[in-house]
C-alpha cells in the first residue's frame, strides 16, 4: 500500500526545488504508508506538484517507481492501491497495442486510462483504490476512490492553493495549512464515534466520498467560477443504491444450496485474487465467521500453511484468542498468537491522535492496532474479514432493534405517552429516572424504523453535547434515513451501514491501524462483486429473525465443523470502562478536567463532569460517550496550535 500527496498552485514565483521539497515533505511524513520507495514530481509551469510514498507488493524493481507518466505522455499518476484483475486488464491492453515496462498494476492502471478514459476505465477495476490524475493537456485534476470506501482520500484548500494526500498529516505539514477545527465535524464524531465524509475536523478539507470522483481543472480552482461549487462537485461511478436495485429487479432465483455454491465460488475467486503478492502474506484470524472463513478459503488454496495471527487478552470476555486457535489446529495453518497484558494495550492510547489525525472514537482501534503490529513481524500483505456484517446482517442490533421497533410501533397513543414522559422529565427532580425516561419517551415519538434507528445508534446530540448552537449535518449526509427502498428495516439498516459505518468507522480503523505497522490489509468480502451478489440474494439467505449470516454460516460448514465457530459474536475490543474507573483515571481526568474542557469551549463541560462523575463511581457506565470526550480531547492537545 502507499501514501499519496499533491498540491495545485498559483504562485509563479515557486521554483522547481521549492515545489519539490514542499511535495516531498508531505509525502515523507507517510512513509509509514509506504517505506520502501519514494519519488516527486513538478511542473513548475503548471504550478503542479506529486508525490508519493511506496509501500512495494508487487513488481518490487524501479520498474513500479511513483509518480508515474503514462506512455503517451499526458498523464501522471499517483496512485494507493492493488487493481487484483490488472493482469486480465495488461492483456486486453497489449491486444489494444500497448506495451509494459514492468508488471505493476500501477503501470497497468495508468495505460488503462490513456486508453480508454478514467470514467470507462473505472467499471473495468476489481480492487481497492485512491488515486490521483493530473491531466497535463487539460491542466486538470482527477481524484478516485474505491467503491466501498476502502482507501482513504482527503482533499481541500490550503489557503488559495488546492491540495490532497491519502492521511491528513500530508496535509498538516504544507506551509499553507492553518488547521481551523470545523465545529459541526466535532457534533458528528460526538453522536457517531467518528467523523463521516465528506467532513474532515478542519474546515475546507473534505473527505472524497467512497465510489466518487472529482475532477476540477485549473481553472475552475483559480479561475472567476465557484471554487467551493468545484470542490464539492464530486460524482459517483459506483452507487450501492443502484447495486440494491439491481439486485431486487435482477434476484437470485436458485435454491439456497445453489446460492451457497456462487457465494464459494465468488469469495473463492476474490480470495485468491487476493493473495497475489510478491512480498510474504497471512490473515487475521480471530475465530470468528468471516475471517475463519477467509482464512479456510486462503488454506484451501494454498500448498503451504497459511501465516495466521490473533491477539489474546487477560481479560476473558474480551478473548477470542482460544477460538482462533482451535481453528488455526483445524485448518492446519502457521499460527502466530500473542497474550497482550492492559500495561502494553493500554501502551498504544498514546499513538492514537498521531495515527488517525482527526479524533477517532472506535475502541477496538487499540486491538486492531496491536494484530496488525504483530501480523507485520512476519507479512507485508494480510487478508481480513470486514464487511461480513453488513453485507449478510451480523450486526445485534439489526435483530434487537427490530424486535423494539415491532413492539413501539403497535404501542396505542405512543406520541401522546411521550409527551407525558417529557413533561415528568422536566419536572422529576431523581436525574438517573430522567435519563431513562427521557430515552424511552424519544423512542415512542420515532415516526419510523430509520428514526429509531438513528436514534439508539447515536452516542451524544449535539444539543446536549455542544456548547453552543452547533449544527450537526447527520441528515444531509445519509445517516438519517436510508435511500435503498428495501422491504424491511433490516435490509434498509444493513444498507445504511454499508455506506457510512462500513467506510467511515471499520474501514478507517484498519487503514489507519495496518498503514502505522506498514503492512497492506485486503478484504475479499468487500470485492463489489460479492457486495453485488449479496443484494441478490432473498432476505432469508442472508438473516432470519434470530441471527444472521446464514449463508455466511453453511458455506464455512463446507471448510470448518460447526462446533468450532458455532457461538455468540463477541465484537473485537478492550475493557475501557473498567480501566477508567482505574489505571486510566489519572490521564483521563487531565483530558476531562473543567480546565482542559474550557479550554476550547467547545462542549458541555458541566455535563461532561457530571458523567465522568457518574462513570468513576460505578453508578452509570459511559466507557462509550467518555471514549468519544476522551478521544477528541488527546487529538486537541496533540494539535492545539
Amino acid at each position: 500500500m502507499c501514501g499519496i500527496a499533491g498540491f495545485i498552485t498559483t504562485a509563479e514565483s515557486e521554483t522547481a526545488e521549492q515545489l519539490t521539497h514542499t511535495v516531498g515533505e508531505m509525502a515523507q511524513v507517510q512513509a509509514h504508508r509506504g517505506p520502501d520507495d519514494h519519488g516527486t514530481w513538478c511542473d513548475v509551469k503548471a504550478g503542479v506538484a506529486l508525490g508519493h510514498r511506496r509501500l512495494s507488493i508487487l513488481d518490487l524493481s524501479e520498474q513500479g517507481h511513483q509518480p508515474m507518466l503514462s506512455s503517451c505522455g499526458r498523464f501522471v499518476l499517483v496512485y494507493n492501491g492493488e487493481i487484483y484483475n490488472c493482469n486480465d486488464l495488461r492483456d486486453e491492453l497489449i491486444q489494444s497495442g500497448h506495451h509494459f515496462r514492468g508488471h505493476s498494476d500501477t503501470e497497468v492502471l495508468l495505460e488503462a486510462v490513456s486508453q480508454w478514459g478514467i470514467k470507462q476505465t473505472l467499471p473495468k477495476l476489481q480492487g481497492m483504490f485512491a488515486f490521483a490524475v493530473w491531466n497535463r493537456m487539460e491542466r486538470s485534476i482527477t481524484l478516485v476512490r474505491d467503491r466501498l470506501g476502502i482507501k482513504p482520500l482527503y482533499y481541500g484548500m490550503l489557503g488559495k492553493q488546492f491540495a490532497f494526500s491519502s492521511e491528513l498529516k500530508g496535509m498538516k505539514v504544507h506551509p499553507e495549512f492553518r488547521g481551523e477545527i470545523e465545529t459541526s465535524s466535532v457534533a458528528l464524531l460526538m453522536r457517531h464515534n467518528y467523523i463521516p465524509a465528506p467532513y474532515s475536523i478542519y474546515k475546507q478539507i473534505y473527505k472524497l466520498p467512497p465510489g466518487m470522483l472529482l475532477e476540477i481543472s485549473t481553472e475552475q480552482l483559480f479561475g472567476k467560477s465557484s471554487r467551493e461549487a468545484a470542490l464539492t462537485a464530486a460524482i459517483p461511478y459506483w452507487r450501492l443504491e443502484d447495486a440494491i436495485h439491481k439486485g431486487q429487479t435482477q434476484s437470485f432465483t436458485g435454491s439456497y444450496a445453489e446460492a451457497v455454491d456462487e457465494l464459494d465460488r465468488l469469495l473463492s475467486d476474490a480470495v485468491r485474487a487476493r493473495m497475489l503478492s510478491d512480498v510474504p502474506l497471512g490473515a487475521f484470524l480471530s475465530g470468528g465467521v468471516d475471517s475463519s472463513l477467509i482464512v479456510a478459503m486462503m488454506q484451501k488454496q494454498s500448498s503451504l500453511p497459511v501465516k495466521s495471527f490473533t491477539i489474546g487478552f487477560g481479560e476473558y470476555d474480551y478473548d477470542e484468542s482460544p477460538y482462533a486457535r482451535k481453528i488455526s489446529e483445524y485448518l492446519g495453518t502457521d499460527h502466530t498468537e500473542l497474550c497482550v497484558m492492559p500495561s502494553e494495550t493500554q501502551s498504544v492510547i498514546p499513538q492514537l491522535p498521531g495515527m488517525f489525525d482527526e479524533p477517532f472514537a472506535d475502541m477496538s482501534q487499540i486491538p486492531t492496532f496491536l494484530v496488525s503490529k504483530l501480523a507485520r513481524r512476519d507479512v507485508t500483505v494480510s487478508l481480513s474479514g470486514d464487511g461480513g456484517d453488513e453485507l449478510f446482517g451480523g450486526y445485534h442490533r439489526y435483530f434487537h432493534l427490530g424486535n423494539i421497533w415491532n413492539k413501539v410501533r403497535r404501542v396505542p397513543a405512543r406520541k401522546k405517552i411521550a409527551e407525558l414522559m417529557k413533561w415528568y422529565v422536566k419536572t422529576s427532580p431523581v436525574a438517573m429516572k430522567k435519563q431513562g425516561i427521557a430515552r424511552y419517551a424519544k423512542i415512542l415519538e420515532t415516526p419510523d424504523a430509520d428514526t429509531l434507528y438513528a436514534e439508539l445508534n447515536r452516542h451524544w446530540s449535539a444539543s446536549e453535547i455542544m456548547s453552543g448552537d452547533v449544527f450537526d449535518p447527520s441528515e444531509q449526509i445519509g445517516y438519517g434515513h436510508s435511500q435503498a427502498g428495501t422491504a424491511t428495516p433490516q435490509l434498509n439498516w444493513m444498507a445504511l451501514d454499508t455506506v457510512t459505518y462500513l467506510p467511515d468507522d471499520i474501514l478507517t480503523k484498519v487503514d489507519r491501524t495496518s498503514m502505522a505497522s506498514s503492512l497492506e490489509a485486503r478484504v475479499p468480502l468487500l470485492d463489489h462483486r460479492i457486495v453485488e451478489f449479496a443484494w441478490r440474494l432473498p432476505q432469508q439467505y442472508r438473516f432470519d429473525e434470530t441471527q444472521g449470516k446464514l449463508i455466511l454460516k453453511s458455506l464455512l460448514e463446507k471448510y470448518i465443523p460447526k462446533a468450532l465457530f458455532e457461538r455468540p459474536k463477541v465484537g473485537f475490543g478492550v475493557p475501557i470502562g473498567e480501566w477508567l474507573r482505574g489505571s486510566l483515571q489519572d490521564w483521563a481526568e487531565s483530558l476531562l478536567s473543567e480546565k482542559s474542557l474550557n479550554e476550547h469551549g467547545l462542549l458541555n463541560t458541566r455535563l461532561i463532569r457530571s458523567r465522568w462523575e457518574e462513570h468513576i463511581t460505578g453508578a452509570v457506565d459511559w466507557q462509550y460517550l467518555m471514549w468519544d470526550v476522551l478521544m477528541f480531547q488527546a487529538w486537541y492537545v496533540e494539535n492545539k496550535t
